[in-house]
């Protein structure tokens, strides 16, 4: 196995400074690539090309050939874990995720733990493989949603603009709610812990809508769940380093860093970079933030705001990235070009 310090991702979680920052990017294996695009047609559908481990792979080294990135992300997605719960979960185009919803105690017990990792196998080999194919300065990266964002999806059916039934079911029936909490706090769990087996060097929680969420239920279901993974994680691996993503919680951030245990925090696109690099820098490692759409847009608009983030937050330990993931109408030139202006090239 490489030798951590020679990975510069590595080196900034730890808290060290590196000759640049290390730079990937969420979403990096898309559909903003024609490689991408060609090799989910070989697939079929989206969950075939996930449970897929060599094409899964390859998706993931995809970018890598492209951009050099300094780490490699785990080509998954959040909702396999309900899907391996039991869940019925589709694909559809133009529409996204659909998932049969589930609303009430009755609902949980068509759901359960005990074939979870027969499904999910397919993703450890994906890993695995990973861990010998990935450039050897490369770190490996393995993910999972938060409860409260994965139970969006399952509470919801699909993607939603009010999370009207989820907020009905938490507000209404904590103690009934916080039962799915549970069945996705071990889940998580075990599927990272599994990650990490198979060679997984660093995680990433991605709490995506943790956002909607008021401070007080914020602190019951963004930031509990999440810190009981990361200590059951930490039980096994006590140096496992772990990432998290809050988006859209504003200060609550703070909280959310003090509380958890993460080792760094990924920030949205709207976290200021004074505030990010006076309030959160001086504690831990940041990763962020570039809006997504300035990376469509290109040109001096995008090279102005990464110089902004490279001169503010590149003074203390800094891994750059974006404020949300990629989006399909990315022109790939243009990821091209943020590399470049990342590594001094």
């Amino acid at each position: 196995m490489t030798n951590a310090s020679n990975k510069r991702l590595l080196k900034s979680l730890s808290g060290e400074m590196t000759d640049r920052p290390p730079f990937w990017l969420m979403r990096q294996a898309g559909r903003y690539l024609p490689e991408y695009r060609e090799t989910r047609a070989k697939a079929g559908n989206f969950l075939d090309l996930c449970y897929n481990p060599a094409l899964a792979e390859e998706v993931t080294l995809q970018p890598l050939r492209r951009y050099g990135m300094d780490a490699a992300i785990l080509f998954a997605d959040i909702l396999l874990i309900p899907h391996a719960l039991g869940q019925p979960l589709a694909y559809r185009e133009g529409e996204g995720p659909v998932l049969d919803p589930v609303r009430s105690i009755a609902g949980l017990k068509s759901l359960g733990l005990t074939k979870i990792h027969d499904t999910l196998s397919p993703v450890y080999e994906t890993v695995a493989r990973l861990s010998q194919s990935i450039p050897k300065d490369c770190t490996l990266i393995g993910f999972a949603g938060a409860p409260w964002t994965v139970a969006t999806y399952m509470v919801e059916g699909k993607g939603s603009k009010d999370y009207a039934h989820i907020k009905h079911w938490a507000y209404n029936d904590p103690a009934g709610f916080g039962h799915l909490m549970d069945l996705l706090v071990e889940a998580t769990t075990d599927y990272l812990l599994r990650q990490v087996a198979a060679g997984a060097e660093v995680i990433q929680i991605f709490d995506t809508w943790a956002g909607v969420l008021p401070d007080d239920e914020f602190r019951k279901w963004s930031i509990e769940p999440t810190k009981r993974i990361v200590e059951g994680l930490r039980t096994q691996h006590p140096d496992l380093p772990v990432i998290g993503f809050p988006k859209g919680v504003g200060a609550n951030i703070i909280e959310f860093v003090r509380e958890t245990g993460v080792t760094a925090v990924s920030l949205d696109t709207g976290t200021p970079l004074d505030w990010a690099s006076k309030v959160l820098q001086p504690v831990l490692p940041v990763q962020g933030n570039l809006d997504p759409m300035l990376l469509v847009t290109g040109g001096a608009a995008m090279e102005r705001r990464v110089a902004d983030i490279l001169r503010i937050l590149g003074k203390k330990p800094f891994i750059f990235n974006l404020g949300h993931g990629i989006v399909p109408q990315t022109p790939p030139e243009n990821v091209a070009r943020l590399a470049q202006l990342i590594c001094g090239e």
